[in-house]
């Protein structure tokens, strides 16, 4: 069964490949969606798969890449939509 969540991850997470760092998570688990930085400096992340993967990519996005200082990330259920593969958004 898929679910969907929007992910709100807060801390230094603009201009340190987090939205990239997100978008590789994500392929590597099967997770479709997307990743996009926020103008309030947070990075939304919407994601479509199964519990698991999902709650995979929740993971890892509380650890984020190299260079950054995730702070929280939070956590709202969403509605399922189509999307084929993960993109990041301007």
């Amino acid at each position: 069964m898929r679910i969907a969540r929007h992910f709100y991850v807060r801390g230094r997470v603009q201009g340190v490949g987090y939205r990239y760092f997100a978008q590789r998570e994500a392929t590597a688990l099967g997770v479709v969606g997307y990743a996009r930085n926020l103008d309030d400096g947070r990075v939304e992340v919407y994601a479509v798969g199964d519990e698991a993967q999902v709650n995979d990519l929740l993971a890892r996005l509380h650890q984020g890449p190299r260079f950054s200082d995730v702070r929280g990330v939070e956590s709202i259920e969403a509605p399922v939509l189509k999307y084929e593969g993960f993109r990041i958004l301007a």
